[in-house]
């Protein structure tokens, strides 16, 4: 991807970034990706949020995501660009990696 990582994406780099993250939804209405994670109970699903959290504290972005014992629903969207950006699939990539 090129360009700023808090600028929204090209079209083409859209397009890319969307196939690569094929576990991911794309909501057209808010420009922006969601992913639902399914854990054993709440302790992993929690736990599964801190070691996010952290990573998105040192990025300075932060995602929308609510947890219900053991489910985590995430939502990526760069707010002050009012869209998709870099930083939503780069969040969205290291999520995966850690939901592995």
């Amino acid at each position: 991807m090129t360009g700023p990582r808090n600028k929204l994406l090209s079209e083409i780099d859209r397009e890319e970034a969307l196939e690569a993250l094929d576990a991911w939804d794309h909501d057209e209405a808010r420009d922006a990706i969601a992913r639902q994670f399914v854990f054993k109970d709440f302790t992993e699903a929690f736990a599964f949020m801190t070691r996010i959290a952290l990573f998105a504290e040192k990025m300075d972005h932060h995602p929308e995501w609510s947890n219900v014992w053991n489910r985590v629903d995430v939502l990526l969207t760069t707010h002050d660009c009012g869209g998709l950006s870099a930083k939503d699939i780069e969040l969205a990539q290291l999520i995966d990696a850690i939901a592995e």
